[in-house]
């Protein structure tokens, strides 16, 4: 089964790993897991940016590029965008082709 860590913020405290089901979205992950600073507000239509993560380098590669409707939404994320590691978790999926991911937490989702 995927695993995704989650690496909160501060930087220091100690890191969130999960195990979930195949297809489950980064932003699933965390809410069904309540790792905290992952909001899903929108519920995963890619439409608040309170899911945004910061993708860690060494697994950059094995993502499909964003969307312009997701880079669009990161725009407003309140934390700022990263242009090569930020993301919307809900549109990150977990499975055979990505069965771990690490990510990094900004420190707020909310302004």
């Amino acid at each position: 089964m995927p695993e995704v860590t989650f690496h909160l913020a501060p930087a220091g405290r100690a890191a969130v790993s999960v195990t979930v089901a195949d297809g489950m979205s980064v932003m699933r992950a965390a809410v069904t897991n309540a790792v905290p600073g992952i909001i899903g507000e929108c519920g995963g239509q890619a439409m608040c940016a309170t899911c945004h993560v910061l993708v860690r380098e060494e697994f950059l590669d094995r993502l499909a590029p964003a969307g312009a409707d997701e880079v669009d939404m990161l725009e407003f994320s309140v934390s700022g965008r990263d242009e090569a590691r930020s993301r919307l978790g809900c549109q990150i999926h977990l499975g055979p082709a990505l069965p771990a991911l690490e990510v990094d937490i900004p420190a707020s989702q909310y302004s």
